[in-house]
Order: structure tokens, then sequence, then C-alpha cells
């Protein structure tokens, strides 16, 4: 998996348990706000996944 996909899956998944903790303390608008950057990240997370089986893959055919 490459590096960036790791740090994005990773900024995904402290963002869903910072939106957890916000809802829950019962501030709504942090809450979404914390949901848009999950859905960014996730979003990049898949990119950069994407392109890194581009890549291994690309590599592999030739030769």
């Amino acid at each position: 998996m490459p590096r960036l996909a790791l740090y994005a899956l990773a900024v995904c998944l402290l963002a869903v348990a910072a939106a957890v903790v916000s809802f829950v303390r019962g501030d709504a608008f942090l809450g979404v706000v914390w949901i848009l950057l999950v859905g960014l990240s996730s979003n990049m997370t898949w990119y950069y996944l994407k392109r890194g089986r581009a890549a291994r893959d690309e590599h592999s055919i030739t030769g």
C-alpha cells in the first residue's frame, strides 16, 4: 500500500473519531466539518490506492 494512501487512511480514521466525539459533546457544526474531512480523506485514500496499483501494473507489464 502506498505511503500516501496510508497517511490519508489515518487522517480518515482520526476524523471519524473526532466527528463522533463532536457529536457526542453536542457540537453538531464541528461534527459536520469533521464528516466533510472524512469524505475528502477517503477519496484521497482511494485515489492513491488506484494510482499505486496502476503504477505497479504498468511496471509489471513491461519487460
